[in-house]
């Protein structure tokens, strides 16, 4: 789940969490929750043993904070990383791209020693 990003990360949000959202992801972020119809859902990144190269990222709303979340805050909506990911995850960026060769949301993370051919996973 890496790509190399052109957009500018976001401004103005605290940053709690070691990981930055394009405009881009924001604005993606906050029409989705809006589709959600619920304003007590945060958008959490998390990363979990799995895939082919021993980890892999989770990118979902929830309603329940845990222990040791940072939190930052953005127009609309927040972003959660939980403590445990954050080791993996800090200098990260989360970009969201809508082109004919790639959708969805992205990961670029300078953590990452290496991914697997499918690009699901990380080491």
């Amino acid at each position: 789940m890496t790509a190399s990003h052109t957009e500018e990360v976001k401004e103005g949000a605290a940053n709690n969490t070691g990981v930055t959202l394009t405009d881009s992801a924001a604005s993606k972020a906050k029409a989705l929750l809006a589709q959600e119809g619920r304003d007590d859902l945060r958008l959490r990144v998390r990363v979990q043993p799995g895939g082919c190269s021993g980890l892999r990222y989770e990118l979902f709303w929830c309603d329940r904070p845990l222990d040791g979340d940072k939190v930052d805050a953005y127009d609309g909506f927040e972003f959660v990383v939980d403590r445990m990911s954050i080791p993996y995850l800090s200098g990260a960026s989360i970009d969201h791209l809508d082109r004919i060769d790639a959708q969805g949301f992205v990961i670029e993370n300078p953590n990452a020693q290496g991914s697997c051919a499918c690009g699901d996973s990380f080491h």
